[in-house]
């Protein structure tokens, strides 16, 4: 598992599928509950799992986010 923290969390999702890892869940880890609906605009600050984990290509990557504003 690469680490992506501190990644844009758009180019960290394409460097994960390009990676073969597809399922992916996004989370705004301010506790606020916003929907990333432009992945540009926000960084990766945790990731679950965590990085040099080994995984599968069927294993579900959690990536928490936050705008860069905040």
């Amino acid at each position: 598992m690469p680490s992506v923290i501190g990644m844009n969390h758009q180019k960290a999702q394409n460097l994960l599928q390009s990676r073969g890892l597809r399922n992916m869940v996004e989370r705004d880890v301010t506790g606020r509950g916003r929907k990333l609906l432009i992945d540009r605009n926000w960084v990766v600050v945790r990731q679950s799992p965590s990085p040099g984990s080994r995984v599968s290509s069927s294993t579900t990557v959690t990536l928490y986010s936050k705008k860069y504003t905040d």
